[in-house]
């Protein structure tokens, strides 16, 4: 089985070997979601509202993804990093430790989310007519939270050990599933939109059934849950995990919340119409990072090991062939979104009236783009290296204390109306962004220097 070389290949083909396999991961992972709102956006006379309705849902899934993220995204740098110092029993501890709270914690937010589904989606914005699709999904979407959460949560595991065709797999399989099991449930059994939820359930436990049997059978560290007796030892790697993944968590839950925020002030200044907007942009914005996530983790392996091997050249090599890729990318990316954006709203919505109103919004939030670039490249090297502070203020600063406020000075201060509201995004994209990159030269080319002279 081919694995990437961390300790003798080049930088830059390590970086490539984990990013492309990662890539084609991600894109298909964005099916999951996307396959369920193309469809959704089309059946018959109630497709543009029950697109809006499940939009609704977001940050519900955004939470449960972001929770499996806290213990696999915290747990694979430290486990990468004690790879590079070639202590393999610790390094298996930290995964069995990411493992048994991914499975403690998905049964915990599947029965709050089955007790309490109602009155968050209500919060989120759902009106009467709203409730009537969003309901009914998450509630069938909370069935799989377990399988869910195991297959996103574990999957940074097997590209931490150079796996990455395997991680590419597991989430094909996934998304294949996704999309041959959507059009059978929505359109064919007439389920609707109960349908796409379903059909997702059953693509997410192949997932999870496939992660498992490789992590747990071919793989050089094996997964298990921790033993009674292993529990005091593992309670110290739980609090590292969990420190090091609360940057991610936050950045995704913060997500959620700006994305609630947007919600109910578009549902006052632009009616039902604008949360659909706001679905379609946010599901671009989804489809363009994708990429940039998957250059993100295939680059987050390489610095931790490399970090814990004590070769500081290599991590400054896999900073600076990560930022070229990434800049490289989004300056061909914002080109389409100014140039053509019509191309992209197509691709979930053939709806006149939401496609006039979603052009001028996608323009408006993606005004500066390239600033989250930054903000991306120096979150990616703060938890790569273990730098748990700086990773958790960076996040909080530009979501919780730029852009929520900003949602609501713009259009109601500043009597901007929904046009604030996507304003408010480039906006805390210039100031956040170019802080957390700055700060990331400052606190580790210094900290490289040091460690190339103690050698």
């Amino acid at each position: 089985m081919k694995r990437i070389d961390f300790e003798h290949g080049t930088v830059t083909g390590n970086i490539l070997g984990a990013a492309l396999p990662m890539l084609v991961a991600q894109i298909l992972s964005l099916l999951y979601n996307i396959v369920d709102r193309v469809y959704i956006a089309r059946i018959p006379e109630v497709g543009t509202a029950a697109l809006g309705a499940v939009g609704l849902c977001f940050p519900l899934i955004v939470i449960i993804t972001a929770f499996s993220n806290l213990f696999g995204s915290g747990g694979a740098p430290l486990f990468s990093i004690e790879r590079g110092k070639n202590d393999q029993k610790k390094a298996e501890r930290i995964m069995n430790t990411s493992y048994s709270m991914v499975c403690v914690c998905a049964v915990i937010l599947m029965v709050i989310g089955f007790l309490f589904a109602r009155p968050l989606l209500s919060l989120f914005g759902a009106s009467a007519d709203a409730m009537v699709y969003a309901y009914p999904y998450m509630m069938i979407y909370l069935i799989g939270t377990l399988p869910s959460m195991v297959a996103t949560g574990m999957n940074p595991f097997i590209n931490a050990q150079g796996y990455s065709t395997v991680g590419m797999l597991s989430v094909t399989i996934g998304a294949v599933a996704n999309l041959l099991l959507d059009p059978l449930f929505i359109f064919v059994f007439g389920f609707g939109v109960q349908g796409a939820a379903i059909a997702t359930v059953i693509s997410q436990t192949l997932s999870a059934v496939f992660v498992l049997y490789f992590l747990t059978r071919k793989s050089e560290l094996k997964v298990r849950f921790v033993r009674k007796d292993e529990i005091s030892e593992c309670a110290g790697y739980a609090k590292n995990i969990v420190s090091l993944g609360t940057a991610g968590f936050i950045m995704q839950l913060t997500n959620s919340l700006v994305t609630i925020c947007c919600n109910n002030v578009l549902s006052v200044t632009g009616g039902d119409i604008y949360i659909s907007v706001m679905t379609i942009v946010s599901s671009v914005r989804q489809l363009v990072e994708t990429p940039i996530y998957a250059m993100n983790e295939g680059t987050s392996p390489i610095l931790s090991y490399n970090y814990g091997a004590r070769r500081p050249a290599r991590v400054r090599k896999a900073m600076c062939v990560m930022s070229a890729m990434i800049l490289g990318y989004t300056a061909v990316m914002w080109s389409v979104i100014v140039l053509a954006p019509h191309a992209l709203i197509g691709i979930f919505s053939s709806d006149a009236v939401l496609t006039a109103d979603a052009v001028p919004a996608l323009k408006q939030y993606f005004a500066a783009f390239i600033f989250m670039d930054l903000q991306y490249i120096g979150q990616t090297v703060f938890k790569s290296l273990n730098k748990k502070k700086q990773a958790i203020f960076f996040s909080l600063l530009r979501k919780v204390f730029i852009v929520v406020p900003l949602t609501y000075l713009m259009p109601y201060v500043l009597h901007m109306g929904t046009d604030g509201v996507f304003l408010a995004e480039p906006v805390s994209n210039v100031i956040g962004g170019s802080l957390c990159f700055i700060t990331m030269l400052i606190l580790v080319l210094p900290e490289l220097k040091r460690m190339e002279q103690q050698k």
